[in-house]
């Protein structure tokens, strides 16, 4: 069955079920632009074909995807001086395809998944989490932000989890993705092969999930649930930064935090935070054109391309952010990110 993802993503038909396999392990499954116009080919038909009466899916590898080809839109930015409007553009009417798709959608996730992974799996009615999966939003880190719907899933996670996630970029395990909704089932990694097999044979994720599901403890402890909370909760990422810097003195968890958002990227923290503030009463829908907004201005800047340089090419750099310093970030230069581009806003 081609849709035509080529050797990159596979389609399968088992049963009651539509199988998406994705297919890249060595690059830990990162999303191609041909990966992306493949899924959303195969979502279209499957909608209307009834005897698929749900979807998974799944991915080869210790990876179910570790994002967006981001070294790609770099190497396209460097040697062609070529920007990937059309990549991102495509990859966000798919976030909200999967969002609005009238089938189950069940993503296993058996390893790590980050970035454009999330933008796969968190949009679908089932989110599946094995004792292997990893869970991050890691973007400001190579000076970009939480993209795919993160302004939307981020902003609505309780206890100021998404915002603690978002200005970080730190992971969480199988337990805290459970508890902080991220995930919506867990699962124990041998046991995927069964479950997809019961799957396909049912049509009933529900009813399957329930019979495999492994009830899994938080990870965070209260103190560090009730740190989050407090910290970041607050109205400004100024004030963020002022409660954690109050705190690490004596709090080995604030001091910790506090030094993971010194080393991202100013502009970055300021544009996310403002993302996920935003994001948290509007529709999944206005986040990604809200988030097209921000692209656009992101692949004009210098953090996103320094970032990858860095963290990705050269590897173990320590990039060279411009501004250097949050108190150097202007409103009006945030402002920029969230106006219209000028081809317009993304049409969905």
């Amino acid at each position: 069955m081609d849709f035509g993802g080529g050797d990159q993503i596979r389609f399968e038909r088992l049963g009651k079920a539509g199988i998406v396999t994705l297919t890249r392990p060595d690059a830990l499954n990162a999303l191609t632009h041909q990966m992306v116009k493949a899924l959303s080919a195969a979502l279209f038909a499957w909608e209307s074909d009834p005897s698929v009466q749900v979807v998974i899916v799944k991915a080869e590898g210790r990876a179910f995807c570790a994002g967006g080809d981001v070294v790609a839109v770099y190497k396209a930015w460097k040697e062609e001086g070529r920007r990937f409007v059309e990549f991102f553009a495509d990859e966000y009417r798919l976030n909200v395809q999967i969002d609005r798709f009238r089938k189950p959608y069940v993503s296993l996730i058996d390893g790590i998944c980050m970035g454009g992974g999330m933008g796969i799996s968190i949009h679908g009615s089932h989110r599946v989490a094995t004792d292997k999966a990893i869970f991050a939003m890691p973007e400001v880190g190579i000076g970009f932000f939480p993209d795919v719907g993160g302004s939307y899933l981020l902003s609505n996670l309780g206890g100021s989890m998404g915002m603690y996630l978002g200005l970080t970029g730190n992971r969480i395990g199988q337990g805290d993705a459970l508890w902080s909704g991220v995930a919506t089932h867990t699962v124990l990694s041998a046991h995927l092969p069964s479950l997809v097999e019961e799957i396909a044979d049912s049509g009933d994720p529900g009813t399957e999930l329930r019979e495999f599901f492994r009830n899994i403890a938080r990870q965070a402890s209260n103190e560090q649930v009730q740190a989050i909370a407090k910290h970041f909760s607050r109205g400004s990422l100024q004030e963020i930064v002022r409660s954690l810097e109050r705190a690490a003195a004596s709090d080995e968890f604030a001091a910790e935090t506090l030094a993971t958002i010194r080393k991202r990227s100013p502009m970055s923290l300021h544009v996310t935070f403002r993302a996920i503030s935003t994001g948290s009463t509007m529709s999944l829908s206005d986040c990604m054109k809200m988030e097209f907004r921000i692209l656009n201005r992101m692949l004009e800047s210098h953090d996103l391309y320094e970032g990858i340089r860095a963290a990705l090419v050269e590897k173990g750099k320590v990039p060279e952010w411009q501004p250097e310093r949050l108190e150097d970030v202007r409103p009006s230069d945030v402002d920029a990110y969230f106006a219209p581009p000028p081809q317009g806003d993304l049409v969905l």
